[in-house]
Protein backbone atom coordinates (compact mmCIF):
# COMPACT_ATOMS: atom_id res chain seq x y z
CA UNK A 1 0.00 0.00 0.00
CA UNK A 2 1.31 3.12 -0.95
CA UNK A 3 0.49 6.80 0.61
CA UNK A 4 -2.47 7.38 -1.90
CA UNK A 5 -4.07 3.98 -1.24
CA UNK A 6 -3.95 4.99 2.54
CA UNK A 7 -5.68 8.23 1.88
CA UNK A 8 -8.18 6.74 0.17
CA UNK A 9 -8.44 3.86 2.71
CA UNK A 10 -9.20 6.29 5.51
CA UNK A 11 -11.56 8.86 3.57
CA UNK A 12 -8.47 11.78 3.85
CA UNK A 13 -7.91 14.39 0.84
CA UNK A 14 -3.97 13.28 -0.09
CA UNK A 15 -3.66 16.11 -2.12
CA UNK A 16 -4.84 18.95 1.12
CA UNK A 17 -2.07 17.06 3.17
CA UNK A 18 0.34 17.37 0.08
CA UNK A 19 -0.44 20.87 -0.52
CA UNK A 20 0.18 21.78 2.82
CA UNK A 21 3.19 19.92 3.87
CA UNK A 22 4.57 20.24 0.62
CA UNK A 23 6.43 17.10 0.56
CA UNK A 24 5.47 13.18 0.31
CA UNK A 25 7.95 12.59 3.27
CA UNK A 26 6.33 15.19 5.60
CA UNK A 27 2.58 14.24 5.04
CA UNK A 28 4.17 10.15 5.64
CA UNK A 29 5.86 11.26 8.91
CA UNK A 30 3.05 13.29 10.33
CA UNK A 31 0.29 10.68 9.17
CA UNK A 32 1.93 8.28 10.65
CA UNK A 33 2.42 9.98 14.43
CA UNK A 34 -1.39 11.22 14.10
CA UNK A 35 -2.46 8.11 16.32
CA UNK A 36 -0.02 8.89 18.67
CA UNK A 37 -0.27 12.50 19.58
CA UNK A 38 -3.63 12.31 21.69
CA UNK A 39 -5.38 14.99 20.75
CA UNK A 40 -8.50 13.05 19.41
CA UNK A 41 -8.20 11.14 22.80
CA UNK A 42 -8.34 14.20 24.71
CA UNK A 43 -11.73 15.51 22.82
CA UNK A 44 -13.24 12.61 23.46
CA UNK A 45 -12.41 12.07 27.09
CA UNK A 46 -13.37 16.04 27.27
CA UNK A 47 -16.29 14.88 25.70
CA UNK A 48 -17.12 12.68 28.92
CA UNK A 49 -17.40 15.82 31.24
CA UNK A 50 -18.39 18.28 28.87
CA UNK A 51 -16.59 20.81 29.84
CA UNK A 52 -16.98 24.09 27.60
CA UNK A 53 -13.00 24.82 27.71
CA UNK A 54 -11.22 21.54 27.44
CA UNK A 55 -13.96 20.54 24.71
CA UNK A 56 -12.95 24.10 23.15
CA UNK A 57 -9.37 23.45 23.22
CA UNK A 58 -9.25 20.02 22.48
CA UNK A 59 -11.39 20.58 19.08
CA UNK A 60 -9.84 23.31 18.37
CA UNK A 61 -6.27 21.47 18.13
CA UNK A 62 -7.65 18.46 16.33
CA UNK A 63 -9.15 20.50 13.88
CA UNK A 64 -6.23 21.86 13.22
CA UNK A 65 -4.05 18.85 13.08
CA UNK A 66 -6.52 16.88 11.28
CA UNK A 67 -6.72 19.80 8.05
CA UNK A 68 -3.42 20.15 7.80
CA UNK A 69 -3.45 16.21 7.33
CA UNK A 70 -6.32 16.38 4.75
CA UNK A 71 -8.20 14.37 7.17
CA UNK A 72 -11.22 16.73 6.39
CA UNK A 73 -14.15 15.32 7.55
CA UNK A 74 -12.73 14.80 11.14
CA UNK A 75 -11.34 18.75 11.12
CA UNK A 76 -15.09 19.37 9.77
CA UNK A 77 -16.56 17.96 13.03
CA UNK A 78 -14.53 19.21 15.06
CA UNK A 79 -14.53 22.66 13.73
CA UNK A 80 -18.20 22.21 14.86
CA UNK A 81 -17.60 21.45 18.33
CA UNK A 82 -14.66 24.48 18.35
CA UNK A 83 -17.56 27.06 17.26
CA UNK A 84 -19.85 25.56 19.48
CA UNK A 85 -17.68 26.00 22.49
CA UNK A 86 -15.57 29.03 21.44
CA UNK A 87 -16.03 31.42 24.34
CA UNK A 88 -18.22 33.82 23.54
CA UNK A 89 -20.18 32.07 21.41
CA UNK A 90 -24.15 31.16 22.18
CA UNK A 91 -24.53 27.55 22.31
CA UNK A 92 -26.53 25.95 19.73
CA UNK A 93 -26.10 22.26 19.67
CA UNK A 94 -27.46 20.04 22.65
CA UNK A 95 -24.98 18.07 24.17
CA UNK A 96 -26.68 14.92 22.66
CA UNK A 97 -25.83 16.44 19.53
CA UNK A 98 -22.05 17.46 20.24
CA UNK A 99 -21.78 13.87 21.89
CA UNK A 100 -23.43 12.82 18.63
CA UNK A 101 -20.04 14.86 16.50
CA UNK A 102 -18.01 12.89 19.28
CA UNK A 103 -19.14 9.61 18.16
CA UNK A 104 -18.76 10.47 14.39
CA UNK A 105 -15.10 11.55 15.14
CA UNK A 106 -14.05 8.30 17.14
CA UNK A 107 -15.85 6.47 14.34
CA UNK A 108 -12.93 8.33 11.77
CA UNK A 109 -10.50 8.06 14.18
CA UNK A 110 -10.95 4.42 14.07
CA UNK A 111 -11.21 3.82 10.55
CA UNK A 112 -7.31 5.98 10.44
CA UNK A 113 -5.93 3.83 13.34
CA UNK A 114 -6.58 0.76 11.18
CA UNK A 115 -5.54 1.97 8.06
CA UNK A 116 -2.66 3.34 9.42
CA UNK A 117 -1.75 0.04 10.90
CA UNK A 118 -2.28 -1.61 7.57
CA UNK A 119 -0.30 0.85 6.38
CA UNK A 120 2.88 0.18 8.60
CA UNK A 121 2.61 -3.44 8.01
CA UNK A 122 3.19 -3.20 4.59
CA UNK A 123 6.71 -0.96 4.66
CA UNK A 124 7.59 -3.35 7.55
Amino acid sequence: MNLQELYEKIDGDYSQALRVLRVEKLVDKHIRKYTKNGVVETLLEAGKTMDDKELFEAAHAVKGISANLGLTKIADAASEITEEFRPGNERRLSDEEVKKLLAQIEEMYIRVEKGLKDYENTLS
